[in-house]
Protein backbone atom coordinates (compact mmCIF):
# COMPACT_ATOMS: atom_id res chain seq x y z
CA UNK A 1 0.00 0.00 0.00
CA UNK A 2 1.37 3.42 -0.94
CA UNK A 3 1.88 6.07 1.72
CA UNK A 4 -0.88 8.17 0.19
CA UNK A 5 -3.25 5.19 0.33
CA UNK A 6 -2.42 4.72 3.99
CA UNK A 7 -3.26 8.37 4.64
CA UNK A 8 -6.58 8.02 2.78
CA UNK A 9 -7.46 4.90 4.74
CA UNK A 10 -6.71 6.62 8.05
CA UNK A 11 -8.89 9.60 7.06
CA UNK A 12 -11.54 7.68 5.13
CA UNK A 13 -14.55 9.61 6.46
CA UNK A 14 -12.98 12.99 5.70
CA UNK A 15 -11.83 11.78 2.29
CA UNK A 16 -15.31 10.64 1.28
CA UNK A 17 -16.84 13.90 2.48
CA UNK A 18 -14.37 15.76 0.28
CA UNK A 19 -14.23 13.65 -2.86
CA UNK A 20 -17.95 12.84 -2.94
CA UNK A 21 -19.23 16.26 -1.90
CA UNK A 22 -22.59 17.33 -3.42
CA UNK A 23 -20.83 20.28 -5.10
CA UNK A 24 -18.76 17.86 -7.17
CA UNK A 25 -21.78 15.72 -8.04
CA UNK A 26 -23.58 18.83 -9.28
CA UNK A 27 -20.63 19.50 -11.58
CA UNK A 28 -21.00 16.06 -13.09
CA UNK A 29 -24.70 16.38 -13.91
CA UNK A 30 -24.50 20.09 -14.77
CA UNK A 31 -27.03 21.13 -12.14
CA UNK A 32 -24.74 23.44 -10.16
CA UNK A 33 -25.90 27.05 -10.10
CA UNK A 34 -23.74 29.29 -12.28
CA UNK A 35 -23.27 31.85 -9.50
CA UNK A 36 -21.91 29.13 -7.21
CA UNK A 37 -19.40 27.98 -9.82
CA UNK A 38 -18.28 31.51 -10.60
CA UNK A 39 -17.69 32.16 -6.90
CA UNK A 40 -15.71 28.94 -6.67
CA UNK A 41 -13.60 29.86 -9.72
CA UNK A 42 -12.65 33.22 -8.25
CA UNK A 43 -11.69 31.73 -4.89
CA UNK A 44 -9.81 28.91 -6.58
CA UNK A 45 -7.69 31.47 -8.43
CA UNK A 46 -6.79 33.16 -5.13
CA UNK A 47 -6.17 29.70 -3.75
CA UNK A 48 -3.64 28.98 -6.51
CA UNK A 49 -1.71 32.13 -5.63
CA UNK A 50 -1.35 30.93 -2.05
CA UNK A 51 -0.47 27.41 -3.16
CA UNK A 52 2.32 28.87 -5.28
CA UNK A 53 3.69 30.34 -2.05
CA UNK A 54 3.49 26.88 -0.48
CA UNK A 55 5.57 25.39 -3.30
CA UNK A 56 8.08 28.21 -2.91
CA UNK A 57 8.26 27.27 0.76
CA UNK A 58 8.79 23.66 -0.29
CA UNK A 59 11.92 24.74 -2.18
CA UNK A 60 13.27 26.30 1.01
CA UNK A 61 12.32 23.29 3.11
CA UNK A 62 13.87 20.78 0.71
CA UNK A 63 16.82 18.92 2.26
CA UNK A 64 18.20 17.71 -1.08
CA UNK A 65 18.68 19.24 -4.51
CA UNK A 66 16.33 16.71 -6.14
CA UNK A 67 13.60 17.78 -3.71
CA UNK A 68 14.26 21.42 -4.58
CA UNK A 69 13.88 20.66 -8.27
CA UNK A 70 10.60 18.81 -7.67
CA UNK A 71 9.24 21.76 -5.67
CA UNK A 72 10.44 24.28 -8.25
CA UNK A 73 8.72 22.29 -11.00
CA UNK A 74 5.50 22.37 -9.00
CA UNK A 75 5.82 26.12 -8.53
CA UNK A 76 6.38 26.63 -12.24
CA UNK A 77 3.41 24.42 -13.10
CA UNK A 78 1.13 26.61 -10.97
CA UNK A 79 2.45 30.00 -12.08
CA UNK A 80 3.12 29.24 -15.75
CA UNK A 81 0.51 26.62 -16.64
CA UNK A 82 -2.34 26.10 -14.19
CA UNK A 83 -3.02 29.77 -13.49
CA UNK A 84 -3.06 30.54 -17.22
CA UNK A 85 -5.50 27.70 -17.79
CA UNK A 86 -7.60 29.03 -14.94
CA UNK A 87 -7.69 32.52 -16.47
CA UNK A 88 -8.77 31.00 -19.78
CA UNK A 89 -11.51 28.98 -18.09
CA UNK A 90 -12.70 32.00 -16.13
CA UNK A 91 -12.85 34.16 -19.25
CA UNK A 92 -15.46 31.77 -20.59
CA UNK A 93 -17.57 32.64 -17.57
CA UNK A 94 -17.15 36.38 -18.04
CA UNK A 95 -14.42 36.80 -15.42
CA UNK A 96 -11.39 38.92 -16.30
CA UNK A 97 -7.93 38.68 -14.67
CA UNK A 98 -8.74 41.93 -12.87
CA UNK A 99 -11.94 40.38 -11.48
CA UNK A 100 -9.91 37.50 -10.13
CA UNK A 101 -7.03 39.46 -8.64
CA UNK A 102 -9.20 42.12 -7.00
CA UNK A 103 -11.65 39.68 -5.40
CA UNK A 104 -11.97 39.49 -1.64
CA UNK A 105 -10.74 36.16 -0.24
CA UNK A 106 -13.37 33.93 1.35
CA UNK A 107 -12.90 32.70 4.90
CA UNK A 108 -12.78 29.10 3.66
CA UNK A 109 -10.00 29.87 1.20
CA UNK A 110 -7.97 31.68 3.83
CA UNK A 111 -8.47 28.95 6.42
CA UNK A 112 -7.26 26.23 4.09
CA UNK A 113 -4.25 28.00 2.60
CA UNK A 114 -3.13 29.39 5.95
CA UNK A 115 -3.29 25.90 7.42
CA UNK A 116 -1.11 24.49 4.63
CA UNK A 117 1.44 27.29 4.94
CA UNK A 118 1.51 26.97 8.71
CA UNK A 119 2.04 23.21 8.48
CA UNK A 120 4.99 23.87 6.22
CA UNK A 121 6.44 26.64 8.36
CA UNK A 122 6.22 24.62 11.57
CA UNK A 123 7.19 21.29 10.08
CA UNK A 124 9.49 19.83 7.46
CA UNK A 125 9.02 19.09 3.77
CA UNK A 126 7.19 15.86 4.61
CA UNK A 127 4.57 17.72 6.65
CA UNK A 128 4.11 20.31 3.93
CA UNK A 129 3.67 17.72 1.17
CA UNK A 130 1.12 15.84 3.25
CA UNK A 131 -0.84 19.08 3.70
CA UNK A 132 -0.71 19.70 -0.06
CA UNK A 133 -1.73 16.17 -1.04
CA UNK A 134 -5.53 16.40 -0.67
CA UNK A 135 -5.68 19.17 -3.25
CA UNK A 136 -3.06 18.02 -5.74
CA UNK A 137 -4.01 14.34 -5.73
CA UNK A 138 -7.64 14.68 -4.70
CA UNK A 139 -8.65 16.76 -7.71
CA UNK A 140 -7.38 14.03 -10.03
CA UNK A 141 -9.40 11.40 -8.18
CA UNK A 142 -12.52 13.56 -8.11
CA UNK A 143 -12.32 14.41 -11.80
CA UNK A 144 -11.80 10.77 -12.77
CA UNK A 145 -14.95 9.83 -10.85
CA UNK A 146 -16.95 12.69 -12.34
CA UNK A 147 -15.81 11.99 -15.90
CA UNK A 148 -17.31 8.51 -15.64
CA UNK A 149 -20.79 9.91 -14.90
CA UNK A 150 -23.34 9.79 -17.76
CA UNK A 151 -23.79 13.56 -18.21
CA UNK A 152 -20.24 14.73 -17.46
CA UNK A 153 -19.13 15.11 -21.07
CA UNK A 154 -22.51 16.08 -22.52
CA UNK A 155 -22.48 19.21 -24.68
CA UNK A 156 -25.21 20.61 -22.45
CA UNK A 157 -23.07 20.33 -19.31
CA UNK A 158 -21.48 23.76 -18.70
CA UNK A 159 -18.85 22.20 -16.43
CA UNK A 160 -17.51 19.61 -18.88
CA UNK A 161 -14.37 21.69 -19.60
CA UNK A 162 -13.48 21.87 -15.90
CA UNK A 163 -13.97 18.13 -15.51
CA UNK A 164 -11.96 17.37 -18.64
CA UNK A 165 -9.07 19.56 -17.49
CA UNK A 166 -8.56 17.63 -14.26
CA UNK A 167 -9.50 14.21 -15.69
CA UNK A 168 -7.14 14.68 -18.64
CA UNK A 169 -3.71 13.17 -19.04
CA UNK A 170 -1.57 16.21 -18.13
CA UNK A 171 -3.19 16.77 -14.74
CA UNK A 172 -3.40 13.05 -13.99
CA UNK A 173 0.35 12.94 -14.58
CA UNK A 174 0.84 15.79 -12.11
CA UNK A 175 -1.10 13.84 -9.49
CA UNK A 176 0.82 10.63 -10.21
CA UNK A 177 4.11 12.47 -9.72
CA UNK A 178 2.83 13.95 -6.47
CA UNK A 179 1.97 10.45 -5.20
CA UNK A 180 5.40 9.18 -6.18
CA UNK A 181 7.14 12.13 -4.50
CA UNK A 182 5.11 11.56 -1.36
CA UNK A 183 6.13 7.89 -1.30
CA UNK A 184 9.77 8.89 -1.77
CA UNK A 185 9.62 11.33 1.12
CA UNK A 186 7.79 8.79 3.28
CA UNK A 187 10.56 6.25 2.74
CA UNK A 188 12.99 8.78 4.15
CA UNK A 189 11.05 10.67 6.80
CA UNK A 190 7.73 9.01 7.71
CA UNK A 191 8.88 7.07 10.75
CA UNK A 192 6.31 5.14 12.83
CA UNK A 193 6.67 7.77 15.53
CA UNK A 194 5.39 10.42 13.09
CA UNK A 195 2.35 8.50 11.87
CA UNK A 196 -0.19 10.24 14.12
CA UNK A 197 1.22 13.70 13.29
CA UNK A 198 1.10 13.17 9.53
CA UNK A 199 -2.37 11.58 9.59
CA UNK A 200 -3.67 14.54 11.63
CA UNK A 201 -2.27 17.00 9.06
CA UNK A 202 -3.80 15.06 6.16
CA UNK A 203 -7.15 14.73 7.91
CA UNK A 204 -7.37 18.46 8.66
CA UNK A 205 -6.29 19.50 5.16
CA UNK A 206 -8.90 17.16 3.69
CA UNK A 207 -11.59 18.59 5.98
CA UNK A 208 -10.66 22.11 4.86
CA UNK A 209 -10.89 21.00 1.22
CA UNK A 210 -14.45 19.82 1.87
CA UNK A 211 -15.19 23.20 3.45
CA UNK A 212 -14.03 24.81 0.21
CA UNK A 213 -16.67 22.84 -1.71
CA UNK A 214 -19.23 23.66 0.97
CA UNK A 215 -18.55 27.36 0.43
CA UNK A 216 -19.81 27.06 -3.14
CA UNK A 217 -22.56 24.63 -2.22
CA UNK A 218 -24.13 27.10 0.22
CA UNK A 219 -24.37 29.63 -2.59
CA UNK A 220 -25.96 27.00 -4.84
CA UNK A 221 -28.53 26.19 -2.18
CA UNK A 222 -29.37 29.85 -1.63
CA UNK A 223 -29.91 30.18 -5.36
CA UNK A 224 -32.17 27.15 -5.29
CA UNK A 225 -34.17 28.66 -2.46
CA UNK A 226 -33.00 26.11 0.07
CA UNK A 227 -32.49 27.02 3.71
CA UNK A 228 -30.23 24.03 4.31
CA UNK A 229 -26.51 24.58 4.84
Amino acid sequence: MSFFQRLKTAASAEWRAYTEHPFTNALADGSLAEAAFRHYLVQDYLFLIEFARAYALAVYKSPELADMRDAAAGLSAILDVEMNLHVKLCSGWGLSPADLEQASPAVEMLAYTRYVLDAGMRGDLMALKVALAPCVIGYAEIATRLAAQPDAEAATNPYRVWIAEYAGGPYQEVAAKARAQLDNLADRYATPARAAELIAIFREATRLEADFWQMGWRMHQRGAGSSQD
